[in-house]
């Protein structure tokens, strides 16, 4: 295990807001008014914040587009000894953020990280949706091609857990046309649009619903946006004959989960959901 030096600077990751600038927390104030340097995702979009805490540190742009070269030179910083903040656009910086190699470059360097909690938007829309929270999945942002998104969205259709997404407002009409037809009208949709802001919305219902609710409210296209999915129903216990399992787990080491449980369903007689879901549930 690398020894931290006593003399070597801290690296803060730090959540700021997504909206509500009263859910800044005193601590996090406190670490940008007295780090050496901040390095946030887009410096122009985080004056204001800065500003408004009467926060004069330095900043310095770190984003995804960042070369390895402004890793190595931060880097280079905390193990001379000056403190860094990292900070995203808005919430938690990697949740669908920059700063995942920074981070892990600190850590291989012995630099020691520490995290300053508090807004993330997928926790947040989570904490209001009224789905399952006790196993849930996020996913990020979907593809922006139609092709790769449903190819996506297939492969966890049998997921039982809550599925979290994060969505731009000019693609949110035909994500939803997608998981419905993908996961089925039916399936319950939870949307949290522009959380903790004068227009925040968190709106349920069946996706079929939810996509025509969309399609006929263009004020519901705009901002940022959570897309929360109820889990696939577990399947009905269907017994299954040690033979069964002996071919499904066969396919399953030649095959991905969703053609095993095709090719499977037409040598055992069973449902493909069911086997689908049986899969998936071998791999937890």
């Amino acid at each position: 295990m690398t020894t931290i030096a006593s003399h070597q600077g801290i690296l803060y990751v730090v959540a700021t807001p997504i909206g509500n600038l009263g859910d800044m927390v005193p601590r996090a104030v406190e670490t940008l008014q007295t780090v050496a340097l901040i390095a946030a995702e887009d410096t122009r979009h985080s004056s204001r914040l800065l500003s408004h805490f009467d926060i004069k540190t330095p900043c310095i742009a770190y984003h995804d587009h960042s070369d390895e070269q402004r890793t190595t030179q931060l880097v280079g910083r905390l193990l001379a000894g000056e403190s860094i903040a990292l900070i995203s656009d808005a919430g938690t910086p990697l949740v669908s953020d920059p700063g995942y190699r920074l981070v892990r470059s600190a850590r291989q360097a012995g630099v020691q990280v520490v995290p300053i909690p508090g807004a993330c938007a997928m926790i947040a829309a989570l904490s209001a949706a009224g789905l399952p929270s006790d196993r849930f999945a996020f996913e990020g942002f979907l593809p922006a091609k139609q092709v790769a998104r449903c190819t996506q969205l297939e492969s966890l259709a049998g997921d039982s857990r809550t599925l979290i997404f994060y969505e731009a407002p000019h693609r949110i009409l035909e994500t939803l046309q997608d998981m419905a037809q993908v996961f089925g009208p039916e399936r319950e949709v939870v949307m949290a649009r522009e959380l903790t802001k004068t227009f925040e919305t968190i709106k349920g219902d069946k996706v079929g619903e939810l996509a025509q609710w969309v399609a006929s409210d263009t004020n519901q296209q705009r901002g940022e946006i959570v897309l929360l999915v109820h889990g696939a129903p577990k399947p009905e216990n269907e017994a299954m004959t040690p033979e069964q399992m002996r071919v499904m787990r066969i396919l399953l080491e030649e095959l991905p989960v969703k053609q095993a449980a095709a090719l499977g369903a037409k040598l055992t007689g069973l449902k493909k959901n069911f086997l689908y879901d049986w899969a998936l549930q071998q791999g937890e």
